[in-house]
């Protein structure tokens, strides 16, 4: 008897770990009393107060023997547990961050129909080692392909690539494929036909490269994203790839990496491509500029005129617009294009698209802002207005609506108060809830502030208010002793 273990009462109440690898790839594709068996031998794992017989296992799970036994030998194919004896049985688990890299079992009957195919593909072109089968098994485990898709890729490659295609390039395709979502064996002839159907449009394409050989697989399947998913017509994709040979740098990639950006800037057409080509310097030189004005350097314009010029003057900003905005910036201390992109995009939302428009705007800035330095003289504050400052100026005239005429004599109470700002706008705050509109009804109406003040406090025999007392100490401050 084990002289320390777990009570019943703590094996039920702790936890039982998953690995999420278990979660993602292998509880979706195996039978759902699999699962069942493969979790209740893990909790077993770490409830070794329990019985843990096959006979008990069985009984709880109200499963044969044989059917749990079953269930363990396909976690064993997948690599998940192994059987160490039979008779009774014994099962170890093994830690799934190595299951990846450990060498599967597999039942030698599971495959031979798949290795007499395969064999049959590359027959009188090169034979298939051990190790590229084993590689072939496991990409059929782990992403759970149909056997006879995965011959229909490697049929495919070969014809196309007319030569020995090796496995790395096979297993590529077909694990691009199965991404995608592409497993099963309709779905892989869905594919192959959908490339045949688009076979004319590349031939056009090669023609026109002057490229003698049949396509690839991979340049078949980028005709297809262009066209399907970009949504680009053959038109506008001849025209970008007789661009490239113009500069004697045709290749399948590039033209991807190409039509990708185009995609994503929504330039769909060959007007609007030409159109961006042909301004793309004068956007080059904007960057440039504007990069100037705020204080900021890059090498390379083109993730600076891809992510934010083109994106600006898609909005309906002009070159002079945005020059005079970028100086805006400096001036009030925003020194990054990402804080340049958030004041281009509250001008936006203000409407402001045109100079007379933005002009208009910072006349009206300028013109609150001596405002705000009046009131601030009045209270005897000297430094310079903040965005603190317009916030509440703005809160009080166009929320509150108190006019200038009362802030200015709210402002004079709050001269040489400990806080102006804060007495200022407490003093407002009372106009507003008392609902005054005219300067004679300010002062017709003392704020609670100064009513509080007016209040008399006994000190030394006599009755003084707040403000006299204050004169009293600060007199009594200034005697030479």
């Amino acid at each position: 008897m084990a002289f320390c273990k777990y009570s019943t009462e703590f094996i039920a109440s702790s936890k039982t770990e998953i690995d999420n690898i278990f979660l993602n790839d292998y509880l979706p594709f195996a039978q759902p009393q699999f699962v069942v068996v493969y979790i209740y031998g893990l909790y077993l794992c770490n409830s070794s107060s329990f019985d843990n017989s096959l006979e008990n296992f069985a009984k709880t799970l109200n499963m044969s023997e044989e059917d749990v036994v079953g269930a363990f030998e396909y976690w064993e194919e997948q690599g998940l547990v192994r059987i160490l004896k039979t008779n009774p049985i014994q099962v170890t688990f093994i830690p799934l961050k190595n299951v990846l890299t450990a060498n599967k079992l597999y039942k030698p009957d599971k495959y031979e129909v798949f290795n007499q195919q395969a064999n049959e593909i590359f027959k009188g072109k090169r034979s298939i080692s051990k190790h590229e089968y084993e590689e072939y098994y496991d990409f059929l485990e782990r992403f759970h392909v149909e056997q006879e898709a995965l011959l229909m890729i490697m049929q495919y490659c070969v014809e196309t690539k007319k030569s020995a295609v090796g496995y790395n390039y096979i297993l590529t395709v077909a694990k691009n494929w199965a991404n995608e979502g592409i497993t099963s064996t309709a779905q892989v002839e869905e594919r192959l036909k959908s490339f045949e159907d688009k076979n004319p449009d590349l031939c056009e394409i090669f023609n026109a490269m002057g490229i003698k050989r049949a396509p690839y697989v991979e340049e078949r399947a980028l005709l297809n994203k262009w066209i399907n998913d970009y949504g680009f017509n053959l038109d506008v994709i001849l025209h970008v790839c007789k661009n490239f040979k113009k500069k004697s740098r045709f290749s399948f990639e590039k033209v991807d990496n190409q039509l990708t950006k185009y995609f994503e800037m929504r330039l769909l057409s060959i007007m609007e491509i030409d159109n961006f080509e042909k301004e793309k310097q004068l956007l080059y030189e904007l960057a440039k500029d504007i990069n100037k004005t705020i204080g900021v350097y890059y090498e390379n314009l083109e993730g600076v005129v891809e992510n934010y010029i083109l994106k600006w003057i898609n909005m309906g900003f002009d070159k002079n617009l945005l020059l005079e905005i970028a100086n805006y910036c400096f001036k009030n201390s925003i020194r990054t294009l990402q804080g340049m992109d958030k004041t281009v995009s509250k001008f936006y939302k203000l409407g402001i698209l045109s100079i007379n428009a933005f002009n208009e705007y910072m006349g009206q800035v300028i013109a609150d802002d001596n405002k705000i330095k009046e009131l601030l003289s009045i209270m005897c504050i000297n430094r310079n207005v903040s965005s603190y400052d317009r916030n509440n100026y703005k809160i009080w005239i166009e929320e509150w609506k108190l006019n200038d005429d009362i802030i200015k004599y709210a402002a004079s109470l709050a001269k040489n108060k400990d806080n102006p700002m804060k007495y200022l706008s407490r003093v407002l705050a009372d106009y507003r809830d008392k609902g005054i509109k005219t300067l004679d009804e300010a002062k017709n109406n003392l704020p609670i502030q100064e009513i509080n003040s007016s209040k008399k406090t006994n000190f030394g025999g006599r009755s003084y208010t707040k403000g006299e007392l204050n004169a009293l100490f600060q007199s009594i401050d200034e005697i030479d002793v």
